[in-house]
């Protein structure tokens, strides 16, 4: 969740998921998921981007980036797909609803969740899978994001679909 909601309430919540497993008799530390190294974190990253959104978008994208922003593009690239989404553990269309659902939280990132739907579909997620998905998250964020998650996926899924 790291490149989603940030390092701080991921760290938080680790804390608390290292507390659990260590109650629970998890041995620690787990094994490292990681299948990037630094030489090949972008390329990796561009090609599971690639998959998700299409190659010829994720490479216009680096393309259009204005010179003084494709750093971001590339850390996107690097961090958010070449580091996180390449590792094991998780398929990609888990990956894919948990980043809907990450996005969804953190309210007035519109334009990302409606990328994300877009992007489960794209992995194979339904539009049921992901409202009910969403749904699930009620009680932690609220009436107002889930509402605009609903509204993003119904906005990409036309509500009748």
């Amino acid at each position: 969740c790291a490149p989603y909601v940030g390092f701080p309430k991921t760290v938080g919540a680790l804390e608390i998921t290292n507390k659990v497993f260590k109650k629970q008799g998890i041995k620690m530390p787990l094994a490292n998921q990681s299948t990037v190294t630094e030489a090949t974190r972008f390329d990796d990253g561009f090609k599971v981007q690639g998959e998700i959104f299409g190659t010829e978008h994720i490479a216009a994208m680096h393309k259009n980036a204005p010179a003084n922003q494709k750093h971001i593009a590339n850390y996107l690239s690097e961090f958010c797909f070449g580091d996180t989404y390449t590792r094991t553990g998780l398929d990609l269309q888990m990956r894919e609803l948990i980043t809907l659902c990450a996005i969804s939280t953190i309210g007035g990132a519109e334009p990302q969740v409606k990328a994300h739907v877009q992007a489960n579909l794209n992995v194979g997620n339904d539009k049921e899978l992901m409202l009910d998905a969403v749904t699930q998250c009620l009680p932690y964020i609220g009436f107002p994001r889930t509402l605009n998650a609903i509204a993003c996926i119904n906005q990409i899924i036309p509500a009748n679909a």
